[in-house]
């Protein structure tokens, strides 16, 4: 059998770190936004073999994330003792090291895929449960809906999102390494963004609101790794956006906007500089 699935993307409209627990985790509290932009996985499986084995057309840096799509899958044999193994094919548009989640996603839609084609009938909180102990964004994928996520990822609240949002995707041809950006910014005085004040801007659709309380904890540390961080964000403010920010651990810088001929002629003047993508918000 052979299924073909998308795999979308997110970016963090606000990421706060509340602590750094004793076991090394960060307990965190982010407002997280699926978008349309997407990688496209073949998951096929196999009638002989002892693995799993995974192909991915981008060997760019942290190539090594792409073991999550295994470990996904052993995650749910583990649990439902199947033996069927899988050959997974991994169409990559979401970049590495990017702040987007794309190995995360793979992972999840990985797992959603093997739970449909064997018939698993395993719930979004039993996929949730597995995917937590993998990587901290990869419960989000499970449902994949604007979310508010905390905890350390597993605790998944849905959120109600007014005005429809397109977005403005531009990276620095440097990327950053969560395990950098993370180990920088516990060193540093973190920024708590106001969740509760962003989550009402977005549920009565006031963008001024948004754009006043929306911020990310890992932010400056990410910029004093990849300082071009801080240059695209002032350039995405002098083109006349409001909401702009970071998304994740780094390096996407995104901007948000109602108005789409201004994201496309943003789009249009900077991308012979940056990898630079418009695509929208899924609300559902």
């Amino acid at each position: 059998m052979i299924r073909s699935v998308k795999s979308f993307a997110k970016i963090n409209i606000s990421l706060d770190i509340v602590k750094k627990r004793e076991d090394g985790y960060h307990e965190l509290d982010s407002v997280m936004l699926p978008i349309d932009l997407h990688d496209s996985i073949i998951i096929e499986t196999l009638s002989v073999g002892s693995d799993n084995f995974v192909t991915v057309d981008d060997f760019s840096n942290g190539l090594i994330h792409y073991n999550l799509a295994s470990s996904a899958i052993n995650a749910l044999s583990d649990k439902y003792g199947f033996t069927t193994k899988f050959r997974i094919y991994i169409h990559k548009n979401i970049p590495m090291q990017a702040g987007l989640g794309g190995g995360s996603s793979n992972a999840a839609f990985t797992m959603k895929a093997v739970n449909s084609i064997l018939n698993l009938k395993a719930t979004d909180e039993e996929l949730i449960e597995l995917a937590t102990p993998l990587g901290a964004d990869i419960p989000f994928f499970i449902p994949c809906v604007p979310s508010r996520c905390r905890g350390i990822g597993e605790k998944i609240e849905p959120i109600e999102i007014k005005n429809n949002y397109y977005v403005l995707l531009v990276k620095p041809n440097t990327g950053c390494s969560t395990k950098e950006v993370f180990a920088l910014a516990d060193t540093m005085k973190y920024h708590h963004p106001d969740i509760k004040r962003v989550l009402e801007a977005l549920r009565v659709g006031d963008d001024e609101m948004l754009a006043d309380f929306i911020g990310n904890s890992l932010e400056d540390a990410a910029i004093r790794l990849v300082p071009e961080i801080a240059q695209i964000k002032q350039t995405l403010l002098d083109r006349g956006f409001k909401i702009v920010l970071m998304s994740g651990s780094g390096s996407t810088v995104f901007a948000l906007s109602q108005d789409n001929k201004l994201i496309k002629k943003v789009a249009k003047e900077l991308e012979n500089h940056y990898f630079v993508e418009t695509c929208k918000v899924l609300k559902k």
